[in-house]
């Protein structure tokens, strides 16, 4: 028996590195997935490999894509228990290079499609259901070069708390994960395979631990507050960073 036997998430951002990680690790805990993202082959892939999971393909910034998931999510007819908010984008740029256009796309998408993603899903949501937005500590330490992405998941993290709040008289618990460095393919999109080694190896002489995380071990904790073991956990932001904050 899992936690989640019988219930159904939504996962955004699916299709590799977190999301899908989270992904598998709730259809394990016996959630039926819907996951979308804008890579449709990619996306199709990983409902295959979750196996429980229903692919939507979709940008969240755009809202006639979101209706599309929430529809198919809504014809289940269970309503939606679990809502693990992971899309976004990064980038880097200084501020005496910053490119406006990647800053409005970030905003654009961690933001905007966050708040979308949130706020779309209400309608459905049941009562006791949990509410996970993906942020970073890249929100808390003033890197060179991730003051737009740092920014926009600073935003995140006071949306978790103002969410948990305005959601709480309905049962509804709103928290977030804060991943350190993680192994997982976005540093090599943005940067190629080359340059992403050095970077991640900027990341990981940051970390107490001396190592990279896993996706599995941030799946861990979105499956934790996701289930009633965390059930006394509201507005929180919980920290996989290998000791990176703090230590």
């Amino acid at each position: 028996m899992g936690q989640l036997d019988g219930k159904t998430a939504v996962v955004t951002g699916g299709s590799d590195g977190i999301g899908l990680g989270a992904a598998v690790r709730l259809a394990q805990e016996g959630a039926h997935v819907f996951i979308t993202g804008r890579r449709e082959a990619e996306l199709e892939a990983a409902a295959k490999s979750i196996g429980s999971a229903t692919a939507v393909p979709g940008d969240i910034a755009e809202p006639d894509d979101l209706d599309r998931l929430y529809e198919a999510v809504r014809a289940r007819g269970k309503g939606l228990d679990v809502v693990f908010a992971n899309a976004g984008i990064g980038g880097f740029a200084r501020l005496d290079s910053m490119d406006l256009e990647l800053l409005d796309r970030i905003y654009q998408v961690n933001i905007r499609g966050t708040v979308l993603t949130v706020q779309k899903a209400l309608p459905l949501l049941n009562e006791g259901a949990s509410i996970i937005i993906n942020a970073s500590t890249r929100a808390d330490d003033g890197w060179e070069g991730f003051g737009a992405y740092g920014a926009s998941k600073a935003a995140l993290r006071l949306f978790t708390r103002t969410w948990a709040n305005e959601l709480k008289h309905r049962g509804i618990r709103v928290n977030a994960v804060s991943p350190g460095a993680i192994a997982t393919p976005a540093v090599a999109k943005m940067v190629g395979e080359e340059t992403a080694r050095e970077v991640e190896a900027t990341f990981r002489a940051k970390v107490p631990m001396g190592r990279h995380g896993t996706v599995e071990e941030v799946a861990a904790a979105v499956a934790f507050l996701a289930s009633p073991q965390s059930s006394f956990v509201l507005g929180a932001n919980l920290y996989v960073d290998g000791g990176e904050n703090g230590l």
